[in-house]
């Protein structure tokens, strides 16, 4: 008996030593796991890293291409040296708060269109009130004549003016002024008047490349009946700078950080040399820098960016765009976690299939990982497995996929009040002058307005290179709706303008 007993309690030590063997093969393959994900966070840190010195040389080259721009004549930016188009508005005229009277405005920013109308009371009731309705633009209307479309866009404009209610005054006789927001390529050729360089966001309506789109628009009015004419052409950068302007005298840019990004702002006209008009009454002109096409060997570009860029639809172009805009935050998290399941099997032993499908996972998913309060971080693992399937993960795995967020948010922040700094640079109010003048730099768009990590760390970084008391005068806004209200405003402070001229003696 004492035979058997001994091969089993051998057999038990044998078998119990295999186990451990196993376990500990398993430890060792979870520790090495761990060390390459964190070899590559720790890789990306680095890569990532946008340090104030790197910061200063990025604005200088902000700067520089500013200068570069506003001293090009070529209107769409083909000038090869040239990466910031630095287009002439010519809106020279700001809303003062003065402007009285019922305006329009019309939004065309994709596949959607917004109208709207204001009534203004001058300085003592502002905005005394507002209405706009959303138009869904019918796919097909995309593609076909520009008559159809603007035909469809004149019959909503014409509808929503018959709905005017009694709280809305305009006297008889006089012509409704209708501010036009257009999001697309434009060769501007006056306040009211423009070219379409190219369509984008889906339209190709080939036979209105180079067609004056005001001019289109105002027939489709005439078509529909309506007395009502195009005051101001703008896009919705300038809308913005023109909403922020109205309600704070001391905007001088706005920028829109939302699916792209943009940034507008006040200059001298005298100071632009591819100005050659006369120079305006007010002495300023409002310029849409395009500041998306920015790059610099400053730039802390890492194998994902240049991925990204490669395999984009507009490869080698809109490289500032690509590291700070909501288009592509989120796909560069993406980018990120996929190398991270390959080469440390970050969500386990196979690639979860969903994490190679390019933008699946947007900047909204990953503004409400990354902001998740929740102490086992429960909000992220949901996600994780809503849009990429990832199921079971645990703390560990979560906190890294947050990590990654924050990283890829810190450098788009950093980098967007960089270039905020730039402008400020080129203005040179990012010293203190002799005025102690106040800089209010207005900000639009879903990532600014709903990502807090990013706003509070653009905002501080900022604060950072703002160098002394000059940092304390420098305000970040929050400008809502400046591409619809803004335009009205600017219909109505041109509209104005014509005015005055008329009855000036």
């Amino acid at each position: 008996m004492r035979k058997p007993a001994v091969v089993a309690a051998a057999t038990a030590v044998l078998a119990a030593a295999a186990a451990a063997a196993v376990l500990a093969r398993q430890r060792l393959r979870e520790v090495k796991r761990w060390a390459r994900a964190g070899a590559v966070l720790q890789d990306l840190e680095a890569r990532c890293a946008a340090p104030a010195e790197r910061l200063r040389q990025v604005a200088d080259a902000m700067a520089a291409e500013m200068r570069a721009g506003l001293a090009s004549d070529d209107p769409e930016g083909g000038d090869g040296g040239v990466l910031l188009k630095m287009l002439v508005t010519y809106v020279d005229s700001l809303p003062s708060g003065d402007e009285k009277g019922l305006f329009y405005a019309l939004d065309l920013g994709g596949t959607n269109f917004r109208v709207l109308r204001v009534q203004l009371g001058g300085q003592e009731q502002r905005i005394i009130k507002q209405e706009s309705k959303g138009v869904s633009i019918p796919r097909h209307l995309m593609s076909g004549g520009a008559d159809e479309l603007f035909d469809f866009i004149g019959a909503a404009l014409a509808k929503f003016v018959a709905s005017e209610g009694e709280d809305y005054h305009i006297p008889e006789g006089v012509q409704r002024q209708l501010g036009f927001t257009f999001s697309f390529p434009v060769k501007q050729t006056s306040i009211a008047s423009g070219t379409l360089i190219k369509w984008t966001k889906g339209f190709t309506i080939d036979e209105m490349v180079g067609m004056d789109v005001v001019a289109e628009l105002n027939k489709a009015i005439k078509r529909q009946g309506l007395d009502m004419k195009v005051t101001a052409l703008v896009n919705d950068t300038v809308g913005t700078l023109a909403a922020a302007k109205y309600a704070d005298n001391d905007a001088i840019a706005a920028v829109i950080l939302g699916t792209g990004t943009n940034a507008a702002y006040i200059d001298h006209a005298q100071t632009i040399p591819k100005w050659h008009g006369p120079l305006p009454m007010s002495g300023d002109m409002v310029i849409n820098m395009e500041w998306g096409n920015f790059r610099s060997s400053h730039l802390p570009l890492t194998e994902f960016d240049h991925a990204l860029d490669a395999e984009s639809l507009n490869p080698g172009e809109q490289i500032y765009e690509k590291l700070i805009s909501g288009m592509y935050m989120g796909e560069i998290v993406r980018r990120i976690l996929l190398k991270m399941a390959q080469e440390a099997s970050l969500f386990g032993d196979d690639v979860p299939q969903k994490l190679e499908i390019p933008y699946i996972l947007s900047t909204l998913h990953m503004l409400i990982m990354h902001q998740d309060t929740t102490p086992d971080l429960q909000t992220a693992g949901i996600k994780l497995k809503e849009i990429l399937g990832i199921q079971n993960t645990c703390y560990k795995t979560r906190k890294v996929v947050v990590d990654v967020c924050e990283v890829v948010a810190r450098r788009g922040a950093r980098l967007a009040a960089a270039g905020i700094y730039g402008i400020l640079k080129k203005l040179g109010r990012d010293t203190v002058g002799p005025d102690e003048q106040r800089t209010v730099i207005a900000v639009d768009g879903g990532v600014y307005k709903y990502y807090t990590f990013f706003a509070k760390c653009m905002e501080s970084t900022l604060r950072d290179l703002l160098v002394g008391e000059v940092a304390s005068s420098v305000v970040i806004k929050l400008a809502e709706d400046g591409s619809g209200t803004g335009a009205a405003l600017l219909a109505a402070a041109y509209f104005q303008c014509l005015q005055d001229d008329l009855f000036s003696p």
